[in-house]
Order: structure tokens, then sequence, then C-alpha cells
């Protein structure tokens, strides 16, 4: 390049320093250039480091409530429904049934609302579904209040407070594991004031899909009511 200069100086000089000037000129924006492309990529790495810090701090919150432990004595609990395929009740729903069970056979007293509507696929309601499979495994007909009209966990927990005080009674929500800080979060939107949650198992093998599924569930609800974590 310096060779070309040089020869380009003697024999053409206007030449030469419309060269130079053109060279000095890329120069700049090349540096412009790389300047912003280093600002965009600190701009997108900042981006990233928020979403992952959002991401952690919601799954720390649903791990949590995977594992918090039930409180005794509650005057109620709800078991939130799960599908069911014709008649027969799924994986999720059983765990759920049977967690609510052994809470049931510890507290004598409390009474328990099945909860939820009939849907695509389904022969009877998921409520209709829950009650037959606990009184044929001993729990009193007489403990078990049915609402078999909601198609959501919302709908769940509003509709069960016609059976229930929300704002005076301890109530335990039953539902898998990876649901419970979200149902336990709906439960406190819709007016329940002593509330815990009764976590029942679920497939390992899904769990990672569970626990990003909530992610995106509970983040909904954040951002639906303008509520920072």
């Amino acid at each position: 390049m310096c060779v070309v200069l040089f020869n380009t100086c003697h024999l053409f000089p206007q030449t030469a320093i419309d060269l130079c000037g053109f060279l000095v000129v890329d120069r700049r924006r090349t540096s412009v250039f790389w300047m912003c492309a280093a600002y965009v990529e600190s701009v997108f790495g900042w981006i990233c480091l928020g979403l992952w810090i959002l991401f952690l701090t919601v799954e720390i919150k649903i791990c949590r409530g995977m594992f918090s432990k039930p409180e005794r004595g509650a005057q109620w609990i709800i078991i939130l429904g799960a599908q069911v395929r014709g008649r027969k009740i799924t994986d999720s729903l059983k765990r759920r049934l049977d967690a609510a069970i052994h809470y049931l056979e510890e507290n004598e007293r409390t009474m328990v609302v099945v909860s939820g509507g009939r849907g695509p696929g389904e022969d009877i309601s998921e409520a209709d579904a829950m009650e037959q499979y606990l009184i044929e495994q001993g729990v009193a007909e007489n403990r078990i209040r049915k609402e078999d009209q909601s198609v959501s966990t919302r709908e769940n927990l509003s509709f069960s407070r016609r059976f229930i005080d929300p704002k005076h009674e301890t109530v335990g929500i039953v539902t898998n594991n990876f649901h419970s800080y979200r149902a336990k979060l709906l439960a406190e939107q819709e007016g329940y004031a002593h509330v815990f949650s009764v976590s029942a198992s679920s497939n390992y093998v899904f769990q990672i899909n569970y626990l990003v599924r909530e992610f995106f569930a509970v983040l909904a609800i954040f951002l639906k009511n303008k509520r920072i974590l």
C-alpha cells in the first residue's frame, strides 16, 4: 500500500490526495461501525442478564412453593381439577387426590371441595370423577362439596368460595407441586386470607417442561396485575 501511494504521489498527485482522504474517512467509518456493534452487543448482554435474573427469581419462588409444608387443622381444602380421560382420572389428578386423602386422614374435621368442570374428551366433570374416587377410597360423602363449572385455576378458586368463608376460614389448596406457587398466588388474589398449599407430587420426567411453563404463567399474572417480583 505504501509503495502504491508513493508511486501515485509522483504520477498522479491529486489522485493520491483523494485516495488518502478516502482511506481516512473509511477508517473513521469502520471505527464508528465497531463502536456501534460493541454498544449493541453490550445492550444485548445486559438484556439477556436481566431476563436470566428474572427467570431465576420466578423459578426460585416456584420451587419454594413446591416444598412448602401444609398447615394442620384447616377448615377446608380445595382440590384443583385436572384432565379426565372419558371417566378415568389421569396421573396428575390421582396424585392430587391421594395427597388430599392423606391430609383428610390426618385432619378429620377438614371438609373438601372438589373443583373442576367438564372439558373436551371428558364424559363427566372433573369434580364428579374426583368425588367418585374419594368415596371409593373411604372419604365420607358428607365431607365433600362439589364445584363442577370451572374451567381454569382462577375459576376453581372463585367458584369454590360459595362453600367457604375465605376471609375467616383456613383453606389448603391441593395441586401438583410445580403448580402450588401459582395456585396460592391466585387464591390470594381471589380473596382467600388464610391459605396454604398442599403439594402433591408430579411426574419427574416432565418436570423441566412444567417449570418452564409455570414461569410464563406466573409472569403473565405479574404483568396483568402490574406487580413487581
